[in-house]
């Protein structure tokens, strides 16, 4: 792995970064010796590593999961292939990059200035950054480095970190939050305090605090198949989460053709492509008369936004966490841990309700909804594939949606191709070709499964 510190410090400069994975990685450039910081303000550096990982979630990794999951369908080009699961390594050497040194390795650099220099509300928003950016990566791959994968060039391991496993990691998560919370609690801030530099949250400790517990609520939902413990830490973790559509946790694009959405970047550039009304969710919401149907449409006669798609304006968001999942997943871990159907289908109408606001739903409309949709009878088996199904729809175009259906089984979908339906990424042909000795082994798209898989 050839990880390079590049230190991007205009916001504008998302712009650059092209929704065609055919093109090489914007960045890629000089290294910046990591023995030795930049003098930087982690106020200039914040809002870069928020962009990153936003563009990285919201590019390619929203395109895999969304075509994957039938969500979008795949009608010309890579999206063509990618839909029908034609894969090889070299898919994954945009993203990859992307990933780790564009956002991880960004926000780790963060990190230290922070650290070193007091700050600790930036040195609290960097620790749940990193836990948000290891939970997506390990949910994508599985075993990913970490530990190695930032000790500088002075260090052999720079140049092959070793992988670290992935259920440790989610351990590594769960420390990560825990020390962030710590340091967001404290009073004193340090020299600067996050405020307009943080996109995200506007410097806001307590909704930090509140993302950090969601994400532990991810963590525990991930491993509460059989676990009724496992899914009683879920509700208790978002217990301290999310209170409302107010709380949850995404990236505002900019008005801007510089800073515009990742997926109003693609249609701009790729029209064609992709599209929703070929999807199998698009022919089941219509056959359900779901009133969500517009406001997930991307497409649109010209090239760029639909008017009416919440999420292919030019400043549309990308979602990392938001408040209907928690309620969703409040509603899975409800069933896992006591079986209370009556309990989780109040939960299941709240968060059907909260997404149906969120994307500006008339009531009449939610109402008549729930009516058809939001009651679960039967076994609590298929209360919770109700939930899952319903989960589904909510978590358009994020990642999260991928890693339901491979715990859940829900929605059923049948392959587009005749092959299994991919439950994991392969790792980069780059990163095979310089940690070869690293990377696991005999990874295809479908095994082994990710630890929480089953």
């Amino acid at each position: 792995m050839k990880l390079k510190y590049k230190l991007l410090f205009l916001v504008l400069l998302p712009g650059a970064f092209l929704a065609g994975s055919c093109k090489k990685s914007f960045f890629s450039g000089q290294n910046i010796n990591p023995n030795a910081l930049p003098t930087v303000a982690p106020n200039l550096l914040l809002p870069t590593v928020e962009a990153s990982l936003a563009y990285t979630q919201g590019g390619d990794m929203s395109r895999y999961s969304a075509l994957l999951m039938q969500q979008m369908f795949g009608a010309n080009s890579q999206s063509q292939q990618y839909y029908q699961y034609n894969f090889n390594p070299g898919n994954f050497d945009n993203v990859w990059p992307d990933y780790y040194t564009s956002t991880l390795e960004n926000n780790y650099t963060l990190m230290q200035i922070a650290d070193a220099g007091g700050y600790h509300a930036y040195s609290g928003i960097s620790r749940i950054i990193m836990a948000y950016g290891l939970q997506i990566g390990v949910d994508l791959w599985g075993d990913i480095p970490y530990s190695q994968a930032f000790k500088g060039n002075a260090e052999n391991s720079n140049l092959h970190p070793a992988y670290d496993k992935a259920q440790g990691l989610y351990d590594t998560i769960v420390s990560l939050i825990n020390v962030g919370t710590a340091l967001l609690q404290n009073p004193d801030a340090g020299p600067v305090a996050p405020g307009g530099d943080d996109v995200i949250y506007k410097g806001d400790a307590s909704k930090w605090i509140k993302f950090g517990h969601a994400i532990k609520a991810r963590l525990a939902i991930h491993q509460s198949k059989g676990n009724a413990q496992m899914a009683a830490t879920a509700l208790t973790e978002i217990g301290q989460a999310f209170t409302g559509n107010g709380d949850y946790a995404q990236y505002i694009f900019g008005t801007q053709q510089t800073s515009a959405n990742t997926w109003y970047q693609f249609y701009r550039d790729r029209p064609g492509d992709e599209n929703f009304p070929q999807s199998t969710l698009a022919a089941n919401m219509l056959s359900d008369g779901d009133p969500r149907y517009a406001a997930f449409n991307l497409d649109s006669s010209d090239a760029g936004g639909n008017a009416t798609s919440y999420y292919n304006q030019i400043n549309s968001p990308v979602e990392l966490i938001t408040y209907d999942e928690l309620l969703f997943v409040s509603a899975e871990a409800t069933l896992r841990s006591s079986g209370n159907i009556a309990g989780a289908q109040t939960l299941l109408q709240a968060a059907i309700t909260a997404n149906m606001k969120k994307l500006g739903v008339a009531q009449a409309d939610i109402t008549a909804y729930l009516a058809t949709h939001g009651t679960l009878t039967g076994t609590v088996a298929a209360a919770i594939n109700t939930v899952a199904n319903e989960e589904y729809i909510a978590l358009f175009l994020n990642p999260e949606a991928w890693t339901l259906w491979r715990r859940t089984g829900a929605p059923t979908l049948v392959s587009v191709s005749g092959n299994a339906i991919p439950r994991r990424l392969l790792y980069p042909q780059s990163e095979i070709n310089f940690n070869g000795a690293n990377v696991p082994q005999n990874v295809t798209l479908t095994s082994p499964k990710l630890f929480w898989d089953n």
